[in-house]
């Protein structure tokens, strides 16, 4: 049988549901990071390397000296880690003034979890 209708065309209220209801949201997946690389060569400049972490990587001096340091002993470093349009941006960046400096200073990105 049909549920009986008020008069003003609704249903009766025993009929309806009340209370609160949930709202279920979808998780926004985090998008994957990326490593920017910096690797070793024979002729970019120590104090140029610690020029672009602290530039663009916004490293304290003392933060790019360590990682110029780790670059030059172990042949490349980890410069900073993001989403990645941000890292493929600063790898440019850092490269486009590398090539005004005339340094051949290499970048290369890298999956975080690779």
């Amino acid at each position: 049988m049909s549920t009986p209708k008020k008069p003003d065309g609704g249903t009766p209220r025993e009929d309806r549901q009340e209370g609160v209801g949930t709202l279920t949201r979808k998780q926004t997946k985090r998008p994957p990071l990326y490593k920017v690389l910096f690797h070793n060569d024979d002729y970019t400049t120590r104090d140029f390397v610690i020029l672009a972490l602290v530039r663009y990587f916004h490293k304290s001096q003392a933060e790019a000296t360590h990682i110029m340091l780790h670059v030059h002993h172990n042949g490349m470093g980890v410069a900073g880690i993001f989403p990645y349009d941000i890292a493929a941006t600063k790898k440019h960046q850092v490269e486009q003034l590398a090539r005004q400096y005339e340094m051949p200073l290499k970048l290369s990105l890298e999956p975080e979890d690779a």
